[in-house]
């Protein structure tokens, strides 16, 4: 029997505490249950879950596009600024990949999971070591090597 995405995302949560970057990145591509799973793991854990999108939206409203780009990482930090939760779980975090916010999505939850696990939902997909987001001829394509964080998806048990 396969493992559901809830369940793969509590284990590998526990398994995320003996890494340098405590990230557990649930991919899969959109409306295949990532929220859902994500909601699971709050159920059972009390972890928080955080909007990204909803969340950096409503703080940037007044920001040039300047101070954009310059606040987001802080912004992001301050969403984490929690002393008693160990887990956070990210959803809707597409914001990151805005091109005009000039960032590098990855590395931002990775720099947010130095001292916290982090638990984000990533819109995208594996391909063989990569870790891919939208399409190569799309403005807001990344791919990264799969390293230094773990996976959680559809299909991936290991």
């Amino acid at each position: 029997m396969t493992e559901s995405l809830a369940d793969q995302v509590m284990r590998k949560t526990e398994q995320a505490n003996e890494l340098y970057h405590r990230l557990l990145l649930v991919v899969a591509p959109a409306g295949a249950g990532k929220t859902t799973a994500l909601q699971e793991v709050h159920k059972r854990t009390g972890a928080p879950l955080l909007n990204v999108n909803l969340d950096i939206s409503r703080q940037m409203l007044e920001l040039t596009e300047r101070q954009r780009v310059l606040q987001l990482p802080r912004l992001l930090r301050d969403m984490l600024n929690n002393p008693t939760n160990e887990v956070f779980l990210l959803d809707n975090i597409e914001i990151l990949f805005e091109a005009s916010l000039k960032q590098d999505p990855l590395r931002l939850l990775q720099g947010l999971s130095r001292n916290t696990t982090v638990v984000a939902a990533w819109n995208g997909f594996i391909d063989g070591n990569y870790l891919i987001y939208a399409e190569p001829d799309h403005q807001e394509y990344k791919h990264y090597i799969v390293r230094d964080f773990l996976v959680a998806s559809i299909g991936v048990t290991a």
